[in-house]
């Protein structure tokens, strides 16, 4: 029986602690973050008003709702979502991330709830947004890390998870190509540990949840990313309780 605190993998977490004074530079290691935040915040917002009926034009779809961001890094999507009108709690590995993050929110005048460690930090609370973005394929135990996730989830909530699949593409985009040329820092990621569509169906599925949606995160040379059909390369999905 793996416990919540089982899912932090400590090579990672120093790994991304490393890279957080450069968290918020556009230019820096984390700048394919910043590449892909529009598009993340895009397909948070529309499953956000289709699952809770909001406004499309809305300033803040998400007051009155706690939102837990579970790999916040240095705050790229929780920022966000307190504009949005949440209560965020941000938990990262890196205690360097949550130091940036604090940093970060207090400069910006938002109010962040940020703590260092795992998914156990939340341990019998409960949120009504749950997002953890591109962050999964890097915990020690995936099963472990899913039960956490849907042990924090209220009824009637919703979560949004993204990673890579595991194809040749991917491999050929993100490693060979991206941490080959240093557009992502070297051995941010292991292949072998990237979840295809199927499997992490089958993993919220074993936890009682329901995949809503799923859609692919493309890369073109005109548009840079955006969501397209194709899941070879990343993937977003939305779930539920079922």
């Amino acid at each position: 029986m793996h416990s919540a605190s089982d899912t932090i993998d400590p090579n990672e977490a120093a790994h991304f602690g490393k890279m957080a004074a450069a968290w918020w530079d556009p230019k820096g290691s984390s700048a394919m973050l910043h590449r892909l935040n529009p598009v993340r915040l895009g397909y948070l917002r529309a499953a956000v008003d289709a699952h809770w009926g909001g406004e499309a034009r809305g300033f803040a779809p998400l007051a009155g709702k706690r939102a837990l961001d579970v790999g916040c890094g240095a705050g790229l999507l929780a920022e966000p979502l307190a504009r949005l009108g949440a209560t965020v709690t941000g938990v990262d590995a890196a205690p360097e991330n949550i130091a940036a993050a604090a940093a970060h929110a207090t400069a910006g005048g938002l109010s962040i709830d940020y703590r260092a460690g795992g998914i156990e930090t939340v341990a019998g609370e409960q949120f009504d947004l749950v997002t953890s973005l591109e962050v999964i394929e890097h915990v020690s135990s995936p099963p472990a890390f899913v039960r956490g996730l849907v042990s924090a989830l209220a009824p009637g909530g919703l979560m949004i998870l993204s990673t890579p699949n595991r194809t040749p593409l991917s491999r050929l985009a993100m490693i060979t190509l991206a941490e080959g040329t240093g557009a992502i820092p070297p051995g941010t990621h292991d292949w072998d540990r990237f979840l295809t569509p199927e499997e992490l169906t089958t993993l919220l599925a074993s936890e009682g949840m329901v995949v809503r949606d799923i859609q692919g995160l493309v890369f073109t040379p005109t548009r840079g990313f955006a969501l397209g059909a194709s899941t070879s390369l990343d993937y977003l999905l939305t779930a539920t309780h079922g």
